[in-house]
C-alpha cells in the first residue's frame, strides 16, 4: 500500500510530498520530498497520524442536544443519563456504539478508549455472558473499523459510604474481587481470539464509586498485565469535599496511597486540583486526559492544564459524553481555555496540541506503537482538507496551525486504520449512512422527540 501526501505532519514539522508505504497493519516507509509514484493514492491536504479519543462513554451520545432545554447542573444531567442507561441491552448498545464509533472515524479517530461501566441487566443481575455489554462495544468498534481499548470500570458504591441504587445497580460487581474475576474472563477471551483491534484495560470509576480498601485490587490487576488504568479524578468540587470529609485527603492523594498512580495510569478531567495534587501526578508520571467540550458543557470548570504540563504530565484528549466528537475542537480548547483563564496567548504550539490528540492518546490507551507517521507504527492516516471554507488559504508553513485552530471534524476527508481504508472522500466505507445509523439507534432508545 502506498500513499502520497501533499503535506504530512511528521511530529516536529510539516513536510511536503511525503511518500508513505505500509505492509499490512504497519508503516514501512515515510519519505518526504518524493515525487508521486503512479501507483500511490494521492492525499491532498494535510495528513496526520490517527487521532485517539482517550475517553468515551458511547451511550452518552444519545443525550446530545437533550440536556439544554432546561437549566440544570451535572447532577440533573446525570439523571437523564441514567434514564438512557436503563434502556440499553447488548443489541441496542452495539447498534448505538457502532454508529458513535463510525462518527468518530469520520472525525479522524482511529482508536477509542471506552470507559465502560454499564455491565449488567437492569436490577444488577448478570447477563448469561457477564461481559455481554463489553463484548458489544468491542464488536461495535470492529463494525466501525477502529481500534478500541475497553477500560472496564469497577463501580461499587453510589457515593462514599452509600450503596448502589436504581440504575447504578447495573454498574456494580459486588466487590473488586468479583470485578476482577469478570474482567479476567474478558481479558483472556479477547487475547485468545486474536482480536487485534481490541485491548482490555482497567478503570476505577472514581473515589466516590470504589471504596478505599478495594482500589488496590483494580490497580494491582492493571499492573500485573501492564494494562492502562484510568479513573475520573476531581471532576466536581463536591467529590473533593466528600473525599476529604471521609478520608482526610484529596482524591489524588487517596489514589496515590492505594497504588493507583503511575506511568500506565491516566486521570480523566483532573479539573479541581491543588498544587500537591499536581505534584503527585507529575512525580508519578500519571497522565491526564482532558475533555474540554464536556467540561464546558457541564459547567465543570477549567482545569490547570498548563500547570500539569509544567509538572511533567502527559496530556491526552477525550470527547467523553460526546457533546461534540471533534478532536480538533478538544485540542484547541486546551489552549483557548487557558487563554481565558490567564488572559494570555501562546501556551501550547499547534504541534504540542496535535501530540495530545495523537501519540499521547494512543499511549494512554496502551497502543504506544500508534500515533506517529514513522516506520513500524500502525498505518493510521488522517487527511484533512485545506480547501474548505474553514481552511482555504492555508499554506504549508501554517498548515498545522490551520488544522488545530480552524479545522473541524467535517474537514476530514480520508482515514486509514491499521492499513485499511475506512473513510474516503468524507464517506464511511463500512457504515454507509452514519447519520441514519445514529438517528435509528438514538430514537429506538428515546422515542421520537421524547424527553429523557
Amino acid at each position: 500500500m502506498r500513499w502520497h501526501a501533499e503535506l504530512a505532519w511528521l511530529g516536529d514539522e510539516v513536510a511536503a510530498d511525503v511518500l508513505i508505504e505500509a505492509d499490512g497493519e504497519r508503516l514501512t516507509a515515510v519519505i518526504p520530498g518524493t515525487a508521486p509514484p503512479p501507483d500511490a493514492e494521492r492525499l491532498p491536504g494535510l495528513t496526520l497520524p490517527g487521532l485517539a479519543d482517550a475517553h468515551s462513554h458511547a451511550f452518552h451520545r444519545a443525550l446530545r442536544g437533550r440536556s439544554h432545554a432546561e437549566r440544570g447542573d451535572f447532577w440533573t444531567w446525570r439523571d437523564q443519563m441514567y434514564a438512557i442507561a436503563d434502556r440499553l441491552d447488548p443489541d441496542a448498545y452495539r447498534a448505538l456504539a457502532r454508529a458513535v464509533y463510525a462518527e468518530m472515524a469520520l472525525a479522524g479517530v482511529t482508536a477509542v478508549g471506552e470507559f465502560h461501566y454499564l455491565h449488567h441487566r437492569p436490577g444488577g443481575a448478570p447477563y448469561d455472558d457477564p461481559n455481554a455489554m463489553g463484548e458489544a462495544l468491542i464488536a461495535a468498534a470492529a463494525d466501525a473499523g477502529i481500534r478500541i481499548t475497553l477500560l472496564d470500570a469497577c463501580y461499587l458504591t453510589g457515593g462514599i459510604g452509600r450503596p448502589l441504587e436504581g440504575t447504578q445497580l447495573r454498574f456494580g460487581d459486588g466487590s473488586a474481587g468479583d470485578w476482577r474475576r469478570r474482567v479476567d474472563a474478558l481479558y483472556d477471551t479477547v487475547g485468545r481470539d486474536g482480536r487485534t483491534h481490541a485491548r482490555v484495560g482497567a478503570a476505577v470509576h472514581s473515589v466516590r464509586a470504589v471504596p478505599r480498601d478495594q482500589i488496590h485490587e483494580v490497580a494491582d490487576w492493571a499492573k500485573e498485565r501492564r494494562a492502562p488504568l484510568h479513573f475520573h479524578l476531581s471532576e466536581q468540587p463536591a467529590e473533593n469535599e466528600a473525599c476529604r470529609e471521609a478520608h482526610g485527603v484529596s482524591p489524588t492523594r487517596l489514589l496515590a496511597d492505594c497504588g493507583a498512580l503511575g506511568p500506565l495510569a491516566v486521570a480523566v478531567h483532573a479539573t479541581h486540583l491543588d498544587a500537591e495534587d499536581i505534584r503527585l501526578l507529575g512525580t508519578t508520571m500519571t497522565g491526564v486526559c482532558l475533555c474540554p467540550t464536556t467540561e464546558r458543557d457541564l459547567a465543570d470548570g477549567i482545569g490547570p492544564a498548563r500547570d500539569l504540563a509544567n509538572a511533567g504530565v502527559e496530556l491526552s484528549l477525550g470527547s467523553d459524553q460526546h457533546a461534540v466528537i471533534d478532536l480538533f475542537e478538544e485540542a484547541r480548547a486546551v489552549e483557548l481555555d487557558e487563554r481565558l483563564r490567564t488572559r494570555r496567548r501562546g501556551h501550547w504550539s499547534a504541534g504540542a496540541l496535535l501530540a495530545a490528540a495523537t501519540w499521547n492518546g494512543h499511549a494512554a490507551l496502551g497502543w504506544p506503537e500508534a500515533g506517529r507517521l514513522e516506520p513500524g507504527g500502525h498505518a493510521d492516516l488522517v487527511t484533512v482538507a485545506l480547501d474548505s471554507v474553514r481552511t482555504a488559504g492555508a499554506t504549508a508553513e501554517f498548515a498545522a496551525e490551520t488544522v488545530v485552530f480552524a479545522a473541524t471534524a467535517a474537514d476530514v476527508r480520508h482515514v486509514v486504520v491499521s492499513g485499511r481504508p475506512i473513510v474516503r472522500d468524507g464517506r464511511h466505507l463500512l457504515v454507509p449512512d452514519v447519520p441514519a445509523a445514529l438517528h435509528t439507534a438514538i430514537t429506538d432508545l428515546t422515542g421520537n422527540g421524547e424527553r429523557t
